[in-house]
């Protein structure tokens, strides 16, 4: 039912995560008590409990009974809700950053309006549902409006920074690399956590869209180079890209991998971080949240573009001439895939 992603929206636009971690404490709080921490006076104890409850059975939240009465249904215990794992994805850090705007991002106006049309794919893959719904596509629809363009930064940023903490942690595919492309790098913050870990790497160049990187701010030891990845990609040792692929169509991955190709010396290698489907369409957590993900590509992006499987990719890679792929899991739902020249 939609009520599970709303009511995940709701608790995020209410702030319940930041208001019962509490800078680490974690302490169970009771409805009642987290909105004296978040909300003016006349908000609905009841109502919370009972979004909180739901998500508790998704693993958000835990629920601790009291020994106390409950003020909210005259019960003999009282509810109170702390943090599980999966929550304290919600909580603000220190750099302003978590999960939470990657939920809000999902859940703008212009993309619920496309999720009634995901039948329209099947009948017409030619416009994706975004398109039918909104008039125009999903890049061109967030440049136009700031608001959504920014919330959609501050996602990425949510989700990237732990990504490229688990990458370099058990990735070293960055050794010996003196200049590195970053194709998409956006603000260049990938390429700055790259370079701070591999001092190795001389010169960063964080190449995105000519509007991207003119905004990009300055970051010692990298060039923001502005251009079209479908026509050429700036040289380098060895190029990066992080979620790049999943939305394009094969015909566009071919082209991109291509130019990837041309830019690289003999032994170069392309660094892919892209989701992977799994050979079979089993029922863990993993295999559905890659497999709704490749739902929400098809509905918002491309009805064509796509997740792939990793003999896929290395089809893909052989197709434009790379000879070598390794595929690395370091992270629990993305890959890194390995193309050498």
């Amino acid at each position: 039912m939609i009520s599970v992603p709303m009511s995940l929206n709701a608790v995020v636009r209410l702030n319940v995560a930041d208001a019962i971690w509490q800078g680490g404490s974690n302490t169970p709080l009771s409805a009642s008590q987290i909105l004296q921490r978040i909300a003016s006076t006349g908000s609905d104890p009841e109502n919370l409990q009972r979004i909180l409850r739901m998500l508790t059975s998704y693993g958000v939240f835990e629920e601790h009974l009291t020994n106390e009465s409950s003020p909210l249904d005259g019960s003999a215990s009282e509810r109170k809700y702390s943090l599980t794992e999966i929550g304290k994805t919600l909580v603000t850090d220190a750099d302003g950053l978590s999960y939470a705007p990657y939920v809000l991002q999902h859940h703008q106006d212009a993309l619920m309006k496309a999720w009634p049309l995901v039948h329209e794919a099947v009948l017409d893959p030619t416009t994706e549902a975004f398109v039918k719904a909104n008039g125009e596509p999903a890049y061109d629809y967030y440049g136009k409006q700031e608001e959504m363009n920014e919330l959609m930064l501050k996602a990425m940023s949510g989700v990237s920074v732990p990504f490229m903490k688990a990458m370099l942690d058990g990735y070293d595919g960055f050794k010996g690399v003196e200049r590195l492309v970053d194709v998409g790098g956006s603000a260049g913050d990938c390429l700055k956590m790259i370079l701070k870990k591999y001092p190795g790497v001389r010169h960063g160049i964080n190449f995105d869209l000519p509007e991207v990187v003119a905004k990009a701010p300055n970051i010692p030891g990298v060039t923001h180079v502005g251009g079209d990845m479908f026509k050429s990609i700036p040289d380098g040792d060895a190029i990066f890209m992080k979620w790049i692929l999943t939305t394009w169509t094969d015909n566009e991955c071919k082209l991109i991998m291509e130019n990837c190709y041309k830019a690289l010396p003999e032994g170069g290698k392309l660094i892919a971080c892209e989701p992977v489907l799994p050979k079979d369409s089993d029922d863990s957590h993993r295999t559905r949240a890659l497999l709704e993900g490749d739902i929400f590509v098809m509905t918002i992006y491309r009805a064509k573009g796509k997740h792939r499987t990793g003999e896929e990719f290395m089809q893909l890679g052989q197709s434009v001439g790379f000879s070598h792929f390794r595929a690395f899991h370091v992270d629990y739902f993305y890959t890194v895939l390995e193309f050498q020249k």
